[in-house]
């Protein structure tokens, strides 16, 4: 309702402002032209965070000063701290980074979005850059339909950068004209009501904009025309630092608990900075000034004054909060709690990931590790098994022979909620995202799919083999009770192998693949066993022929879900890296091969 009534507001302002003036016509079309650059510049980057960006994230955010250090170099290179945030929380709600860890990235982001102040008070305002804009758009444009990826990238950049310069030049243009037929600096408010105001406009006006970097451009250049006073310029940047994190809270709607908590951390990040602004506003204003005669910035130099004040307060906010992260991260788990978690919801999943490939990869994978230990609980329980006894038994053959409970529940009624509701949100989760990937992220979302598939499949093999499991474990006859334990056993020790292998952080991937193929040779031995021990069993009339059907019915379940365990495991454990060479080394040719060719 909200957004109904907001949108044709602020379009019948605009419309309003373009009768009024046809200068204010100028202003508008050059804060577009720089929202359109902005848009442009992100866009270029995400060209280059298929893995580079994620792997710099994750070796730099072991430490505080790193995760600050991060946010500060990245901003001030994409000069979108928006960009920053929005990456921040994708890697958040998929648990690559800890909530402390992304604070400390917002933390440094609001330090890297004052750069741009600077560029735009020291270069953009002095010089006629819509001259350098002109080259930028032309080159970017045509790097722009390469077939390259990063090509494209860097022609996306390079456009976005020529429209903002385009933008900067226009608004500079339309204060200069605008200040002939209007005077904005006429409405000036002194004092404490003055900075209260000018901040709420900065907050709203960043709030329409959604980007703070274009709010402090049009503080500005409306600041170099004289049409704002330095006062109120100094309260609407406050304001636009407010204003900026409703960039954080629209990308944390659609994300989890985490990436919900990092939005809540920035919000309360920009207001407590704003309130240690206003409180000390005097005092912000003599450093400043004593800042500025120091490095030979003159006293009516307001535009680099405000560059100097919008630094000044952002690095006291750090300064003061960085001590206060950890009490933060502990304040926000208990003000936003993890909600009581049904297994069924997905955990590592969420929307503010599908835009950048190699998080949407380790969200997935990381979710269907989340539907294997969904399934490995139904599967316990279904083979009357608890999960305790097959991860730590000291002598698991020995515990299934001596275990004889059987476990009341509903398979079918646990298996719709805990893992048919969980995969069809993993299927929907790669269908959305397959389509924006690059093929080399598109065959590894289409093995963890597979894998997704496999364990489903398993849980309804043992679904099958529970019925004559609970049959015959209570059975009188020790024959066919101990047969049933061996395929008990057979797929209670390869789900042991299992999770003993993720639980090392430091596997080879080649060596783990081994293992899961000697298990697969071992359960085809065990196979020719089983056959060999039925034909000796039934001509002892030791067991009935009846027994002997539902024994080679149920290991044909049991055979077909040990390989599927080992199937979608080897595809969990590959990291990316692993998958692209052995890709490469499939299209490597033998000796035989470039002889062929050779001969050819």
């Amino acid at each position: 309702m909200l957004r109904k009534v907001f949108l044709p507001s602020i379009l019948l302002i605009l419309a309003y402002g373009f009768w009024v003036s046809p200068d204010f016509k100028e202003i508008a079309a050059g804060v577009s032209i720089f929202l359109f650059g902005m848009l442009f510049l992100e866009e270029g980057f995400k060209a280059f965070t298929g893995g580079v960006l994620e792997k710099l994230l994750q070796k730099t955010t072991d430490k505080t000063w790193k995760s600050l250090l991060f946010g500060i170099i990245s901003t001030t290179i994409m000069q979108s701290s928006s960009l920053v945030s929005v990456i921040t929380i994708s890697f958040i709600s998929a648990g690559m980074v800890t909530l402390v860890a992304g604070i400390g990235i917002i933390f440094g982001a609001n330090i890297g979005t004052t750069t741009g102040a600077w560029l735009v008070a020291a270069f953009g305002l002095k010089v006629n850059i819509s001259a350098y804009a002109m080259p930028m758009l032309v080159f970017g444009i045509v790097l722009s339909f390469q077939k390259s990826k990063y090509l494209k990238g860097i022609g996306s950049a390079l456009a976005g950068l020529g429209f903002l310069f385009l933008g900067i030049h226009y608004m500079k243009e339309g204060f200069d004209a605008f200040k002939d037929s209007f005077d904005l600096a006429s409405f000036a408010v002194a004092g404490y009501p003055g900075l209260f105001l000018f901040a709420a406009i900065g907050a709203a006006a960043t709030v329409i904009m959604q980007s703070s970097h274009a709010t402090l451009v049009l503080i500005l250049t409306a600041l170099a025309a004289g049409q704002i006073t330095y006062e109120n310029g100094l309260a609407l940047a406050i304001g636009a630092n407010v204003g900026t994190t409703i960039t954080a809270i629209i990308g944390s709607l659609s994300a989890n608990i985490q990436g919900k908590r990092l939005a809540g951390a920035h919000l309360i990040f920009n207001l407590v900075t704003g309130v240690i602004a206003i409180a000390f506003i005097s005092q912000f204003i003599w450093a400043v000034d004593a800042i500025s005669a120091r490095v030979g910035i003159a006293d009516n130099n307001y535009t680099m004054k405000l560059a100097v004040f919008h630094t000044l307060f952002n690095v006291v906010g750090v300064l003061v909060m960085v001590p206060l992260i950890q009490t933060l991260a502990n304040y926000l788990f208990k003000f936003l709690p993890e909600k009581a978690l049904d297994i069924a919801e997905p955990k590592f999943l969420s929307d503010a990931a599908i835009e950048f490939p190699e998080t949407v990869l380790i969200s997935v994978k990381k979710e269907v590790w989340h539907l294997f230990d969904s399934a490995f609980e139904l599967m316990a329980h279904g083979m009357n098994l608890h999960r305790r006894e097959i991860l730590q038994s000291p002598d698991l053959k020995k515990t299934i022979e001596d275990d004889r409970e059987i476990h009341d529940f509903d398979l079918d009624e646990l298996y719709a909620s805990k893992v048919k509701v969980l995969y069809g949100a993993i299927i929907d989760f790669i269908s959305r995202s397959q389509s924006s990937m690059p093929s080399v992220f598109s065959e590894e979302l289409f093995r963890l799919r597979i894998a997704a598939t496999e364990i489903v499949e398993c849980v309804k093999h043992i679904k099958h083999l529970r019925k004559n499991a609970t049959r015959y474990l209570i059975s009188h006859n020790e024959h066919i009770r101990k047969e049933y334990n061996r395929l008990r056993y057979q797929i209670a020790m390869i789900l042991r192998e299992i999770y003993r292998l993720r639980g090392e952080d430091d596997y080879d991937h080649a060596l783990a693949v081994l293992e899961m193929d000697e298990l697969k040779a071992e359960v085809q031995v065990t196979h020719e066993e089983l056959n060999a021990r039925i034909t000796e069993v039934l001509r002892d009339n030791q067991i009935t022929p009846e027994m002997a059907t539902s024994l080679l019915n149920d290991f044909n379940y049991v055979d077909a879900t040990s390989n599927k365990l080992l199937d979608c495991t080897q595809a969990l454990l590959a990291s990316h890296a692993d998958l692209i060479a052995e890709a490469a080394q499939e299209v490597i040719l033998d000796e035989e091969e470039i002889e062929k060719v050779s001969a050819s």
